[in-house]
């Protein structure tokens, strides 16, 4: 509105000199709100009283815009308003300002140029321009203008010049005080985190002095005294106690990994005591839960495994075993024992092609894998009964000499594979080796699963070493019976003989006919020869004999049996001679002996054993084995199937 209302006046006092024809001060009136009552004022008064009133005026709006456009004032103006008596509150609001100074820089800048033309005289107009009095003014009122306009837009840029100075002060006054503020959060944090570095280093020193840390989970750290009194009693053979302790702790910590682990424990314990597969298989629930909790400490977990494998193969859960061993692979799949462990576990569940496969992927990563070696080369000579391919696999996994190859089993069948090639040297020289590792009792005695207690072990016995006798007398007593009931099972339409399935064999036809097994009677078959299975039923030693068979044995003319011996030194077995041609016999360690009919021969066969049929018509026996004499009834019950 100031530039409008300037331009205004200045277009009215130019018209009134034309009128007048002389020159006259030009009426300038100040653009506020004042203005009409200077103009009444004007009006109503004497000619004089006017020129005074105007002159007045006009030298305080000069004064106003010297001190305006003086760079001097203008500059102890802008350093007193920052520096001196005002806040920086006050200088900020001074700054916001600034943008309205340039605003009235047009108004301003018209007031000087009028005022500056008041304070000439007409003379000095002349003197510039030698024209008519009218013109000349008009043209030195133009040239005095663009001189103030370029004295006040110096001004204006000063002052502009200024304010930026101030707002750089304004700035470098906030960043200070933004960076103040921001080191010492930065410090607080800073000490903070030294803080909790140092609280987490006092209990990480804490749980790694506790004797058990490497067991022990964060979250059961903090109730380990309760842990190790419940430990403690289980060690202590205080099952009760120990199961009270972990029950207790498990009613608010039903997820702490070692007192899952501790309760399966005393309920495999109480099982064996209680021969309990309910108990027992509780006991592998809570073991198998502590194994798949992924708070579970890494030593914590490898010790469970070792043990829910162990009882699962030992419950016959040998599929249970085997997801075990796969869960371990892929959790630690660095770790060559797990897929070692669950190509044994296919192995006992019968799925040879996938322990083949596993095994064979294990020596393209690593051929120097002893494990991997004997394993494969045991699937070749059972499996494929490839025992040039299986001969340089077992022995090279074997004199790797590496965790799991010294194994009995790996010796037998390296010697079995030399001996089925002819290489009977070699296979005596294993065997011996063998033996001279404890793997075997002795380099003829090769069996695997035996007793616990000290036995005796003798290739050939008599009816009365066997304490056995009035069982051996009552058969033998009996023995027609026997025959012709066996004698009725041949006939190939209505009989229930079976191959012999073992790969004992090198020729000719071998066939049998089972009635117990592992301690079981089968029903079905003994319905088919009633008497025979009368007789047998009074015989506990006998058809309870969980490690032992009672069948029929049929051989034919040409057979021949390789040299083997029997898994489990547990037994004696007996043939009592049902029809006996000339021409087979049986070799046990270094002595060989022939059948009678209706006589025993008894024999340990855990020794080794071979067999020839050289005659012209079958041989039939019946096979009886009792547990060794030896072997306490206590054991008896412990002992595991064979």
């Amino acid at each position: 509105m100031g530039p409008k209302k300037v331009s205004n006046s200045l277009n009215s006092a130019t018209k009134t000199e034309e009128n007048q024809s002389q020159p006259q001060p030009v009426k300038r009136q100040r653009p506020d709100s004042n203005k009409s009552s200077v103009n009444n004022v004007a009006s109503s008064s004497s000619p004089n009283s006017k020129t005074f009133l105007l002159v007045a005026l006009s030298l305080l709006v000069a004064t106003t815009a010297v001190i305006l456009t003086n760079d001097d004032v203008k500059m102890f103006l802008i350093q007193f308003t920052s520096i001196g008596s005002n806040t920086l509150e006050e200088v900020a609001k001074y700054t916001d300002s600034a943008q309205y100074v340039e605003k009235e820089t047009d108004a301003v800048s018209e007031k000087s140029s009028q005022t500056h033309d008041i304070g000439k005289d007409s003379a000095k107009s002349s003197e510039l321009h030698a024209s008519s009095p009218v013109e000349s003014g008009r043209k030195g009122e133009k040239l005095e203008e663009e001189s103030d306009d370029r004295e006040t837009r110096e001004g204006v840029n000063n002052i502009a010049t200024q304010s930026v100075k101030v707002d750089e002060v304004l700035t470098e006054g906030s960043d200070t005080k933004n960076v103040e503020r921001d080191h010492t959060k930065s410090d607080e944090a800073d000490k903070e985190i030294k803080k909790e570095s140092e609280e987490d280093q006092k209990a990480k020193s804490k749980r790694e002095s506790y004797e058990n840390s490497a067991i022990t989970s964060k979250g059961d750290f903090k109730i380990r005294k309760r842990l190790d009194e419940a430990d403690k009693a289980l060690q202590m053979g205080e099952l009760k106690k120990a199961l009270d302790l972990f029950d207790d702790i498990l009613k608010n910590k039903s997820q702490s990994p070692r007192a899952l682990w501790g309760k399966g424990q005393v309920l495999d314990k109480l099982a064996e005591q209680q021969k309990s597969n309910k108990m027992l298989e509780e006991g592998m629930a809570l073991m198998d839960k502590a194994l798949r909790l992924s708070k579970t400490p890494d030593l914590l977990r490898m010790r469970i495994a070792e043990k829910l494998g162990d009882r699962q193969a030992f419950r016959g859960w040998s599929r249970k075993e085997a997801e075990t061993w796969r869960y371990m692979m892929e959790r630690y799949p660095n770790m060559p024992e797990f897929p070692h462990k669950l190509g044994t576990s296919y192995l006992k569940t019968g799925q040879n092609e996938l322990a083949r496969e596993l095994f064979t992927n294990l020596l393209k990563e690593n051929p120097e894998d002893g494990f991997s070696l004997v394993h494969l080369g045991f699937i070749l000579k059972i499996t494929d009964l490839n025992y040039t391919g299986a001969i340089p696999m077992l022995q090279k996994g074997i004199d790797s000499r590496q965790p799991g190859t010294l194994d009995g089993r790996f010796f037998y069948h390296l010697g079995d594979a030399y001996m089925r090639t002819s290489n009977n040297e070699m296979a005596r020289k294993v065997y011996q080796e063998g033996a001279n590792a404890g793997l075997f009792l002795s380099a003829d005695q090769r069996s695997l699963y035996n007793a616990e207690t000290k036995i005796t072990g003798r290739p050939w016995w008599t009816p009365a070493e066997t304490t056995y006798l009035k069982y051996l007398t009552m058969l033998e007593n009996n023995w027609e019976t026997i025959r012709d009931e066996g004698l009725a099972q041949l006939d190939q339409t209505t009989g229930s003989f079976s191959p012999e399935e073992e790969n004992l064999r090198e020729t000719g036809d071998w066939k049998q006919f089972t009635l117990y097994q592992r301690g079981r009677k089968n029903e079905n078959h003994c319905r088919k020869v009633p008497r025979t299975c009368a007789l047998l039923d009074q015989i506990p030693e006998a058809n309870g004999c969980r490690r032992g068979q009672i069948k029929y044995s049929v051989m034919h003319p040409g057979v021949h049996v390789w040299p083997h011996t029997g898994p489990t030194n547990c037994r004696i077995r007996a043939h009592l001679g049902l029809k006996v041609p000339q021409g087979p016999r049986i070799r046990v360690g270094n002595e060989t002996r022939t059948w009678k009919e209706g006589k025993f021969i008894i024999f340990d066969d855990s020794f080794e054993h071979e067999v020839w049929h050289d005659g012209i018509d079958f041989r039939l026996v019946l096979i009886v084995d009792f547990w060794h004499p030896e072997i306490p009834e206590h054991e008896r019950r412990s002992l595991s199937p064979i």
